[in-house]
């Protein structure tokens, strides 16, 4: 049976999943091969709106990225400036207001759920976009005056260097955009709470099933080792954790893996190091993010590995990060570190597609997943049952494939991305 990774967020469940194994055969409206964000936020969709919905899951619910991640729920997408240039033949001048509202499309969606199903999670508003150079200031500040532009004037401040100081008891920034609207929270509390509220209305979900094949045709279903699952429709959510379907998949999405650690409890340090409770992560292409957690300990995450290699020693990468941002943390003990695998897609543009009439596929969202999974999940779950105008317009968008899987893409993207932090060292 599936352990958990020995992460904070494992230390701090509310309750673990027990979930049954897949045995023998069952039929259902919607089969979902994936239980991170993606799949059960698309369940839950789907089993609000009366389908029979089930999910199978190789590990247990929340396994990968989704129970591993910074907590972080912002209006950043990846890939917007990809998004507004293929999108802009299908949508017109329409296409900045739909990149704009799908930002926090997901902020509304997760609320929502938290309160109707009364999920604790440790949710909390208030974040900093930090300027870790001066010249990241002119990108805050068109960013700032675009919010305020489109309404949002109460929700952001542009704040200078002395500013982010009586925020964060460090001298690294020079500045930052404040926001009231994003939020952080205990991703994987969220995820199974999430889970709970399908089961409630349903849903079957069924842990450390390990889907061996997707059956096409009229009537699709699934296939593990000890159990099948036929239905009308299959979605497949299992992001960068699978090698299933790859005569279509393969090469489109890579590993990235994340590091991330959690610190002994900081007590009144805590509140002095960030008064206010806001997340923080910088601008740069490969950035620092972090937060503290409900009880006072720091979560930091960085340094993200593109070779799709796991870091060794995450607690020693880290360490030097965490004591340039917070001097006073110098020497501070960490009970906690684990890696977290992000699904990363070349323009950094969402994969939503079809491998068949009725066979569907949602994946890639670049380190930006808490919020964007949720968004997606309403796309599919609307595309599912008949409504195709926005899944036609992510499914219609071109993504590179590179040959020879990640053989070849994971060096390419490590490439790429040197060649962006040697640009940035010049801004």
């Amino acid at each position: 049976m599936t352990q958990r990774c020995n992460s904070y967020y494992t230390a701090t469940l509310n309750r673990d999943t027990d979930y049954p194994t897949l045995q023998g055969r069952h039929s259902v409206d919607v089969v979902i091969i994936g239980g991170g964000f993606t799949g059960v936020a698309t369940a839950v969709e789907l089993a609000e709106k009366g389908l029979k919905v089930a999910i199978v899951e190789s590990h247990k619910i929340g396994w990968g990225a989704t129970g591993r991640n910074g907590g972080q729920v912002t209006g950043s997408l990846s890939g917007d400036g990809a998004m507004r240039k293929q999108m802009r033949a299908k949508l017109g001048d329409d296409v900045d207001d739909f990149i704009w509202h799908l930002r926090w499309r997901g902020h509304e969606i997760i609320q929502q759920r938290v309160e109707k199903y009364a999920i604790e999670c440790d949710l909390k508003h208030g974040h900093l976009h930090a300027a870790y150079k001066p010249g990241h200031m002119t990108g805050l500040r068109s960013d700032y005056e675009e919010a305020v532009r489109r309404g949002l004037g109460d929700e952001v401040s542009l704040l200078d260097r002395n500013q982010v100081r009586e925020l964060l008891q460090s001298e690294l920034y020079h500045g930052a955009i404040k926001n009231t609207r994003n939020m952080h929270l205990h991703p994987l509390n969220l995820c199974i709470g999430e889970a709970r509220a399908a089961e409630s209305l349903g849903a079957l979900i069924f842990e450390n099933s390990e889907v061996l094949e997707i059956i096409h045709g009229d009537r699709p279903g699934v296939r593990t080792a000890h159990g099948q699952i036929d239905a009308n429709q299959v979605m497949l959510a299992g992001d960068v954790y699978h090698k299933l379907e790859p005569g279509q998949l393969k090469g489109k999405i890579f590993p990235a893996m994340g590091g991330i650690v959690t610190t002994a409890p900081l007590g009144e340090l805590a509140r002095q190091l960030n008064p206010q409770d806001l997340a923080v992560y910088d601008c740069r292409f490969v950035l620092d993010y972090y937060r503290l957690t409900a009880d006072g300990r720091l979560l930091f995450g960085g340094g993200a590995n593109y070779s799709g290699k796991d870091s060794r020693d995450i607690a020693a990468e880290l360490r030097p990060c965490i004591e340039q941002t917070f001097p006073a943390l110098k020497g501070v003990q960490i009970d906690y570190q684990w890696s977290c695998a992000m699904g990363i897609v070349i323009n950094r543009i969402p994969q939503l597609g079809k491998l068949s009439d009725n066979v569907w596929y949602c994946q890639g969202y670049s380190g930006h997943g808490i919020a964007t999974t949720h968004i997606m999940g309403e796309i599919m779950s609307k595309a599912i049952t008949g409504q195709l105008d926005q899944f036609d317009t992510f499914a219609a968008c071109q993504h590179i494939r590179v040959p020879m899987g990640d053989l070849l893409g994971n060096p390419l993207l490590a490439a790429g991305m040197w060649y962006y932090q040697m640009l940035e060292k010049l801004r």
